[in-house]
């Protein structure tokens, strides 16, 4: 269960917490508060004092509704700052992304990991993830950002979910690619209404009895607001207890804003499991 993420070791044998570091002017929690390159660095140093033990950096925005962003802009956000925070941290670095140009030289620049909401379905991005060497996060998502909410039909979400992921491990490992690189995301949020949220929730130990780390990301999401109707900036405690029931399920990684509050829940829960 440890990563070689480009020479930074990822240890997930107990459960991790992954910081979310979006520099971008439209991501629904934190848009536009870490595009400059100083606030981003002071995140993510913040975020790894916190215990992140890797900072996941994203330049497009995937929240619903989103429009896609030009490659230029996408590599003039998140190169920057991984050429930095590499120097900085011990910890990992993660690239959010699907185009497979900012995979590849995100990685020259010094991350150590994919993250990919399309699951390396963009044309090239399967390509350029198995000539980079690095661990891959492989997630579903139904649709596109802009339109994924608009029909979010599945006649069994939970078995349509792990299928699609299913296939996508296959096309990888027929790639090339070792499967001890491979991580799965059920995608919450991502084309799934608050009752396909909560199925896949409540189903979390069949995605980890797939054998790969799974990795969740609820921090802050609409799934909470819809149940609790707090608006963003409220959703902190709800999105820790989420975390705290993943690790309890079998999660390895979880994607989070609010990093000190969801370390302190995930290092209790293990504590209780240890025993």
């Amino acid at each position: 269960m440890k990563l070689d993420c480009a020479g930074k070791s990822l240890d997930l044998s107990i459960p991790r917490v992954m910081g979310v570091l979006n520099i971008t002017p439209d991501s629904f929690s934190d848009g536009g508060v870490f595009l400059q390159m100083d606030a981003a660095l002071r995140q993510a140093e913040r975020m790894a004092a916190e215990g992140a033990a890797i900072i996941d950096i994203g330049g497009e925005s995937t929240r619903p509704g989103a429009h896609p962003v030009a490659l230029e802009e996408e590599l003039d956000r998140v190169i920057p700052v991984i050429k930095a925070l590499q120097r900085e941290l011990d910890i990992p670095l993660s690239i959010d992304t699907s185009k497979p140009e900012v995979m590849t030289l995100a990685i020259e620049a010094g991350a150590g990991m994919i993250n990919d909401v399309r699951a390396l379905r963009a044309p090239g991005a399967l390509a350029a993830a198995v000539a980079s060497g690095v661990p891959v996060c492989l997630m579903h998502m139904r649709g596109e950002p802009r339109s994924m909410q608009k029909e979010v039909l599945y006649a069994d979400v939970t078995t349509e979910v792990l299928e699609f992921l299913e296939q996508r491990v296959e096309v990888c490992l027929d790639s090339g690619m070792e499967r001890a690189r491979l991580l799965i995301d059920p995608g919450f949020g991502f084309g799934k209404d608050l009752r396909h949220n909560l199925e896949l929730f409540r189903d979390l130990p069949k995605f980890v009895s797939l054998g790969f780390p799974v990795l969740i990301g609820v921090s802050r999401k609409t799934m909470i607001g819809k149940m609790l109707g707090h608006e963003v900036d409220e959703r902190v405690f709800a999105s820790v207890a989420l975390a705290a029931l993943g690790a309890n399920q079998g999660v390895a990684l979880i994607r989070a804003h609010d990093v000190g509050a969801t370390v302190d829940a995930v290092r209790i829960c293990q504590a209780i499991l240890e025993i």
